[in-house]
């Protein structure tokens, strides 16, 4: 039996023997019933939560491993998982097996004819290979939304988390068979030659999910001989209309950026409009910087803030006390405006209408998240109709694009392409479906001949499909 990287003998197995006997395993996967998967899935967060100091032991090894090799600051942050960490990864558990099975649903019913009954249901993809950067806590989301949806699951993360990949593959793939999955439902790969190998598997994989940088994602998608379902930058705006409050605009803008900034959904850019940024630019930035976000501003917002300076001397203010009272920015002159600073760091525009500021997302943009803080009804509706993205928010933080905090007990990542699954990824992004035809003796030949005929009647969707 194979659990995470080596077979029970001394010898290692190369990565295609791992894969095939993953590929086994998704065929197996299909006999599995619901409460084997619960099952598991509770055996799996038992198994977690009885670890900790081996888990946490492992990723303070990674941690220091990944500081002295000067790993980014986002990225270690990414990278560590403990305490509060590992208590949300086992809330998505719990959450997951709160679920009803999505397998098996029945999606479509037809009467073809009288005795002819075709119906389209549910079914996992398969055998699906996921490929990840830093973080640990994606491991334990996306190998429990493949047990909950049926998919056997190949995991390879960054060589930064080895350590801690490798003790949270182990435990999960053991817990997972221990309950009833099949063997080798969980296949870990370590090297970054077990990509390469990896990716032109397409007998055996199905469905390939990287996340990781743009170009990262780029990489496996140019590689890859297997359909790749990319996840990419996460370059998410808040735009500040003319009428919004203040103080929600504040509270909106300073959470989408420092709730967590090293997440996908952080917002990276604030847009403001003109009329909003002649009296409520000022507070609105200081309130940012308050909360030790650095600015990157575009030279209208300089020209407004130094105005205040102006003002100040009109109302015989000393000048330095009202610098004072400004916040401190760097401009940016340059139109990259598409950077994900996964950082305390943000860049800030003025637009002159709500339509530019549609156009600006969507040109500058990555379909990640993005968000309109408004008094309007109607601009909110024009802002979430013109924005092209996976998520749009109307009053509400970008943060809020995430898995489980949308109901679907945790995620594999969010899409920002338009195939087959878009936004945060649940257990329905992991499914496909089949068509299932029952019938009593009918040939085509009666059909083509016009013997017979047929109906074609829609039927009520209130039974299973299995």
């Amino acid at each position: 039996m194979a659990i995470g990287f080596f077979s029970d003998t001394l010898a290692p197995m190369d990565t295609e023997q791992r894969v095939k006997l993953g590929s086994k395993a998704a065929a197996a996967f299909l006999g599995i019933g619901t409460e084997v998967k619960d099952r598991a899935l509770g055996a799996i967060a038992r198994r977690i939560d009885e670890s900790r100091a081996e888990i946490e032991s492992a990723n303070a090894a990674d941690m220091t491993a990944a500081e002295r090799s000067a790993l980014p600051s986002p990225l270690l942050k990414r990278l560590s998982f403990g305490g509060a960490k590992i208590d949300e990864a086992l809330r998505g558990i719990e959450a997951l097996i709160k679920l009803p099975d999505p397998c098996g649903r029945l999606l479509e019913a037809r009467l073809l004819d009288e005795g002819l009954v075709l119906r389209r249901v549910s079914c996992p993809i398969g055998l699906i290979a996921t490929i990840f950067e830093s973080r640990p806590d994606a491991l334990v989301q996306m190998a429990s939304l493949a047990a909950k949806s049926g998919n056997a699951i190949v995991l390879k993360g960054g060589s930064e988390a080895r350590e801690t990949n490798r003790v949270l593959s182990a435990i999960i793939a053991r817990a997972g068979e221990a309950a009833g999955l099949p063997s080798d439902w969980l296949v870990a790969l370590e090297t970054r030659e077990e990509i390469g190998n990896l990716l032109r598997l397409d007998a055996y994989v199905d469905l390939v999910i990287p996340r990781g940088s743009k170009e990262f994602v780029a990489r496996i998608q140019a590689t890859s001989r297997i359909p790749v379902l990319g996840h990419s930058d996460g370059v998410c705006h808040v735009y500040i209309h003319k009428d919004a409050d203040p103080n929600m605009a504040s509270a909106i803008a300073i959470d989408s950026k420092t709730q967590y900034p090293a997440a996908c959904n952080a917002a990276e850019v604030l847009l403001i409009h003109k009329d909003y940024a002649e009296k409520g630019l000022p507070p609105l930035l200081s309130a940012l910087a308050e909360a030790g976000v650095r600015l990157d501003i575009c030279p209208r917002c300089e020209t407004l803030l130094l105005q205040e300076t102006e003002r100040a001397d009109e109302a015989n203010q000393p000048r330095a006390q009202a610098a004072r009272t400004l916040p401190a920015y760097s401009i940016k002159r340059d139109e990259d405006w598409a950077v994900e600073y996964l950082d305390t760091r943000m860049a800030v525009k003025i637009v002159d209408s709500l339509e530019d500021a549609i156009d600006h997302i969507n040109q500058y943009g990555s379909g990640h998240t993005d968000a309109i803080v408004s008094a309007s009804g109607q601009a909110a509706a024009g802002f979430m109709a013109g924005v092209d993205s996976s998520s749009v928010y109307h009053n509400a933080s970008t943060r809020f694009a995430d898995g489980y905090r949308y109901g679907l007990g945790a995620e594999v990542g969010i899409s920002t392409g338009k195939l087959h699954a878009r936004g945060p990824m649940g257990l329905q992004g992991l499914l496909s479906y089949k068509w299932l035809l029952e019938g009593s003796g009918q040939i085509v030949a009666d059909y083509a001949s016009g013997k017979r005929s047929f109906s074609h009647k829609d039927l009520p969707l209130d039974g299973e499909g299995r």
